[in-house]
């Protein structure tokens, strides 16, 4: 399968739209717990795909449970086009605190909770969370938590498997145990440390998909993309993500809201270009001193 055009790029072996949503921001304060009004928990999800998303990023550890209960009461049973995509590798504690769980046994336990909340019988794309270190990606050998997730690909249970949290290293490593369909690791136009990865995936054909894409900024960093936003008569959400629709072919993005308002803002970023002026600006925004 070959890829199609910008708007699109495959995850897997499907073509998905580049700007999908991310689910997690349907759970309670701190991802945890249920939201406080689940039936607009479900309206956002309804208007996603009647808007055309069809890649929904989720985990069985939001909530634990709530997103993925959520989507199933909304969506199922699902259009033949919507991939929907999991994360394994991690638990919720009675207090939401995270734990490691990347045991065969709690992966597989893990990939099981998955299907039974979405209503599935395969997961599309399951992403292996590395938690070496939940703040940032760490070197470290994940072959056994890998070869856990193509046994259990192997027995059908899973048709992709991608990574969230890692290093090159540790993509390279994976890629010798079974494909890779996606990688899911914090960049945005101002923490760059990714930019030769999604380089060395794109001539691969394989998907990158960034989260936070304004996490971490500075004051002054936040200034600055405010000031680009207003005189494109933009957001500074919709900005980041049309710099990020930019940046590289195979970035797909997963931006998450609980608002009706800010989902059709954020989509409607797809339509928004970027000149050279707009772009340099930008750039310079990321040496901007904290």
């Amino acid at each position: 399968m070959t890829q199609q055009d910008n708007s699109t790029y495959l995850l897997g072996d499907r073509s998905v739209r580049r700007l999908g949503y991310g689910a997690m921001q349907l759970a309670g304060p701190g991802v945890f717990g249920p939201p406080r009004d689940p039936d607009a928990a479900r309206a956002v999800l309804r208007e996603a795909v009647a808007l055309g998303v069809d890649h929904i990023d989720t985990s069985d550890f939001y909530g634990p449970h709530v997103t993925n209960r959520l989507i199933r009461e909304a969506l199922h049973p699902y259009s033949d086009g919507l991939s929907i995509v999991t994360k394994i590798g991690a638990r919720r504690d009675d207090r939401g605190n995270w734990l490691l769980a990347d045991s065969a046994a709690e992966l597989e336990q893990a990939v099981h909770d998955n299907l039974r909340n979405l209503g599935l019988e395969q997961l599309d794309v399951v992403n292996f969370r590395s938690m070496l270190d939940v703040h940032g990606p760490v070197e470290g050998s994940l072959a056994r938590q890998v070869e856990a997730l193509a046994r259990l690909r192997e027995r059908g249970l899973v048709r992709h498997v991608g990574l969230s949290n890692v290093t090159m290293k540790q993509v390279e490593e994976a890629q010798g145990i079974v494909p890779i369909a996606c990688v899911q690791n914090m960049y945005n136009l101002v923490h760059r440390s990714d930019d030769g990865m999604i380089d060395a995936l794109a001539r691969q054909g394989i998907a990158y998909v960034p989260f936070f894409p304004l996490g971490g900024f500075s004051p002054l960093q936040s200034g600055a993309l405010s000031d680009v936003a207003q005189r494109l008569a933009a957001t500074p959400m919709q900005v980041a993500i049309a710099w990020l629709l930019q940046r590289s072919p195979n970035i797909l993005l997963i931006p998450g809201t609980s608002s009706l308002a800010h989902l059709r803002e954020n989509l409607a970023a797809t339509s928004l270009v970027l000149d050279a002026d707009a772009l340099a600006e930008l750039e310079a925004i990321a040496g901007v001193a904290a």
